[in-house]
């Protein structure tokens, strides 16, 4: 793969015509600046917010930052979430399913989402809002405990392998 100089890429960017002129499109250096993980509020700052008069429980509660125990459960849930999505994504494994303790319902979530939620609790210290997926198909997604299982069953037979060429060799 060639990589290219910034000045080439936006060069190569331009219309045929810019280039024929020696005018290629530019791009503006704040671009790409402000850009949010998650949605924004389309009323932020509006007057006629339908929601202004609503009360968020949670603007009461005093956010705490995370302990350092809880910062590292979340570092070591982001470090698990890439080696099972590896071991799991290839045959057909879509993402975690998480048992709500606020809903008692399950929530579905693709393994994008999951660690966004996870890095989004680590920079705020609160989880975000959630709802259930719209129509997941259950088949696709398993919980942690079966994801840890699997990964700890694929790691004992890789293990188990080079245990057997050791003892051989001695």
């Amino acid at each position: 793969m060639e990589l290219r100089s910034p000045r080439r890429c936006r060069r190569a960017s331009a219309t045929p015509q810019q280039r024929d002129r020696g005018q290629a499109s530019r791009v503006p250096e704040d671009y790409g600046e402000g850009v949010h993980d998650e949605p924004i509020d389309p009323f932020n700052g509006d007057p006629a917010d339908p929601a202004a008069g609503l009360h968020d429980p949670r603007d009461d509660d005093a956010l705490d930052p995370l302990t350092d125990v809880e910062r590292q459960d979340v570092l070591e849930d982001l470090a698990d979430l890439e080696i099972y999505q590896a071991l799991l994504a290839p045959i057909g494994v879509r993402g975690l399913v998480i048992e709500c303790e606020d809903c008692r319902e399950p929530h579905y979530f693709d393994w994008d989402l999951l660690r966004g939620n996870l890095r989004h609790l680590l920079d705020s210290g609160r989880p975000r809002v959630h709802e259930p997926a719209y129509d997941p198909d259950p088949d696709h997604y398993v919980t942690w405990d079966y994801a840890r299982g699997y990964a700890d069953g694929v790691h004992d037979t890789l293990t188990e392998g080079t245990e057997e060429d050791d003892s051989a060799d001695g």
